[in-house]
């Protein structure tokens, strides 16, 4: 409300004119009591070392071995779907061509088994190459982990 009519009065008053606002002047609900949402989220404890632990490359500073299924898992689960499709689309395609159908019916088989068995190689394609993508990244980072361990050993003694 204060603000509304000291804004009305100020309408007319060029920039320059207008008096200048001290620490004494602002309101007391700006002070400690009344923060907004957002800085209460922010807490003063929060260093970088502990907003890079939460984020999304936490296994680039943390030394814990991951299983095989974990390195491995999204390759798997991309060539068990590609070939699934695959496989579905070479069923389709066969029956497409081998079963006395009615004409509209058996051409949108002819066009879907196709289609299909595209996107299932596509996809069995795609989770094949990663694997060896995946291999030659680990053994990066295992040779960039043993260089990093004989910098220190240098560098330490």
């Amino acid at each position: 409300m204060r603000k509304q009519a000291a804004a009305s009065r100020m309408q007319g008053v060029p920039y320059a004119e207008q008096p200048a606002v001290t620490m004494e002047a602002l309101p007391k609900a700006l002070e400690t009591d009344e923060r907004s949402p957002e800085s209460k989220d922010l807490l003063p404890s929060q260093t970088a070392s502990s907003l890079c632990i939460s984020s999304r490359s936490e296994s680039v500073w943390t030394t814990t071995p991951r299983s095989n299924w974990e390195i491995y898992r999204k390759p798997i689960v991309i060539m068990s779907v590609g070939g699934a499709i695959l496989l579905f689309g070479v069923v389709i395609t066969g029956l497409a061509y081998t079963l006395d159908l009615g004409e509209k019916s058996q051409a949108v088989l002819r066009m879907m088994g196709p289609a299909f068995l595209s996107l299932g190689l596509m996809m069995l394609v795609c989770g094949l190459v990663w694997v060896p993508i995946i291999k030659k990244k680990q053994k990066q980072r295992q040779k960039s982990v043993f260089f990093q361990s004989l910098k220190s050993f240098f560098l330490n003694r």
